[in-house]
């Protein structure tokens, strides 16, 4: 059970933000699995944050949404890092929006849309927060991070940095960032644009998703990245692992690149099933899929 520490009585720096000791991390993933983390830290601004990572002697893991995340059953040594309120504003400009990293994606697509700003409409689609879309360069129908970023301000042990698009080096699903650096804000550029195309855009995208994602299930996003010239679901579906099953977690039969949770799963459930799942399309394809669902944590003993 997770207990409110005062900072006094943690080895943390003092902070203004809520600290917690043994807080248990899994009731805020989308799987709804794992253990707990040594510290769970909520900073209450940049300052905060920057304060933090130049004094925590600990390791530090950053947590946005949990959307796209295993934890582990055996929990997160060290710190884990995860911006809340302080961290979510989103701000319209005339040919652009500015949002925290702690704003949800879809937040920001309705923030563009409902200022008549397009270009962002995609975003309606990823589940997450604009931390994570950033760090992993998030997309989905036919746009992604780099294709709208104009800069991101990244918390580092040296401070504030303002970072231009370019310099983070974007490829699928992966950027370069500082290391240690964690996103904490981040600017868009879109058009304007015709408000009823963009609000007909945003539903045909909802519409797509419920038709095609298991979105009220326990789960995770997509578990594998797509490899080059293929899609991981054909490539899973071909290997015979629709439906399939492992303890508590099975392969989605709407979307084969969707693990659930389909009741009591554990993390090493999921994570068991994936690896299967890798060496089943391996055996029958000759491709290695690669893990899009950042795993973090231990396994239990």
């Amino acid at each position: 059970m997770s207990a409110s520490v005062h900072m006094t009585e943690s080895p943390l720096p003092a902070l203004r933000g809520r600290v917690q000791a043994g807080a248990a991390l899994g009731p805020s993933t989308w799987f709804r699995v794992g253990g707990p983390a040594d510290w769970l830290v909520r900073p209450a601004d940049v300052d905060d944050l920057l304060r933090l990572l130049r004094r925590a002697e600990r390791p530090i893991t950053v947590m946005g949404a949990a959307s796209n995340l295993i934890v582990r059953d055996g929990g997160v040594r060290g710190i884990v890092l995860r911006l809340a309120r302080g961290f979510g504003d989103v701000v319209v400009e005339a040919d652009g929006v500015v949002a925290g990293a702690a704003a949800l994606d879809a937040t920001v697509a309705e923030h563009a849309a409902a200022a008549s700003l397009s270009g962002l409409e995609f975003l309606s689609g990823i589940p997450g927060s604009i931390g994570g879309a950033v760090a992993m360069n998030a997309g989905a129908y036919g746009a992604e991070i780099a294709d709208i970023l104009d800069w991101a301000e990244i918390a580092t042990v040296d401070g504030l940095l303002r970072v231009r698009a370019a310099e983070l080096r974007l490829s699928y699903r992966r950027s370069q960032l500082p290391i240690g650096g964690v996103v904490v804000r981040a600017r868009f550029h879109a058009a304007p644009g015709d408000k009823d195309a963009i609000a007909a855009r945003m539903a045909q995208i909802r519409e797509s998703r419920e038709a095609t994602q298991p979105v009220r299930a326990r789960t995770g996003g997509s578990t594998f990245a797509n490899p080059p010239g293929h899609k991981a679901w054909a490539l899973i579906d071909a290997a015979g692992c629709r439906g399939k099953a492992l303890g508590g977690a099975q392969v989605s039969e709407k979307h084969c690149n969707f693990l659930l949770n389909a009741g009591e799963a554990t993390a090493a459930d999921l994570e068991d099933l994936g690896e299967a799942v890798r060496a089943a399309v391996l055996a029958h394809s000759g491709i290695s899929l690669q893990w899009e669902i950042r795993r973090i944590g231990e396994r239990s003993a």
